[in-house]
């Protein structure tokens, strides 16, 4: 894969609104506050109860079959991003350089399935882990009507009946409590919309490893 300039992709990007995408109200914030925070413990409690029954349950550390068959790009709330951005914060200069250089590679990209940005590909481990999505936290566990939100792997144990006595997550339910926190954005402008927030805050903080190869960034064989 050619190289992907990441000079040339944040020089379109807007350097405001990189949090929140409008000044909310404070009734809507106090929402806000409370809901996602809400939906991360039913998740949380949904998640663990599957465990409970069945130790062998496939999502776990090291698995990272998810991050990297991404259908499309990631959708985020502004409430997602700012929990998301208060991890991004906490990297290195040489982490969000890779990561920025992955998110240019992201936004070009085409074909399917994607890899996530912010996969740590040499751990199979999230460099952001505890500010995750919520996406991120219900795959493997919630349905959709009649739509399982797993891997195949799982699908393959539910279509033989190793799972017929799982209580699956609503998710539904999970869409209806996000729809509170205001609209979508993909994942890379919001990202992209932080960056160039940064460097012109901090012109003399260059971000690191910008003229790196995305063939850098793949592992062996991909």
């Amino acid at each position: 894969m050619a190289a992907v300039p990441v000079d040339a992709w944040l020089r379109d990007k807007p350097t405001t609104g990189a949090t929140l995408p409008h000044a909310p109200a404070e009734n809507d914030l106090r929402d806000t506050m409370t809901t996602l925070p809400k939906l991360h413990a039913d998740i949380e409690a949904r998640v663990q109860a599957i465990r409970a029954d069945h130790s062998d349950w496939l999502c776990r550390k090291g698995c990272d079959g998810c991050c990297r068959r991404l259908a499309e790009v990631p959708q985020l709330t502004p409430a997602e991003w700012d929990l998301l951005c208060a991890g991004l914060a906490t990297l290195t200069q040489d982490k969000l350089g890779k990561i920025s250089q992955a998110m240019a590679a992201l936004d070009s990209n085409q074909s399917r399935p994607l890899i996530c940005p912010l996969l740590d590909q040499s751990t199979k481990g999230c460099q952001v882990y505890i500010h995750r999505p919520v996406a991120c936290r219900t795959y493997g566990f919630y349905v959709q009507r009649d739509l399982g939100l797993y891997c195949h792997d799982i699908e393959s144990r539910v279509a033989h009946g190793a799972l017929a006595d799982v209580v699956w997550g609503n998710h539904d339910a999970i869409d209806q409590g996000l729809a509170c926190l205001g609209g979508v954005r993909p994942l890379t402008e919001w990202f992209g919309r932080w960056i160039a927030a940064r460097l012109v805050s901090e012109p003399t903080q260059p971000m690191a490893a910008t003229d790196l190869q995305t063939d850098d960034l793949r592992s062996p064989g991909e």
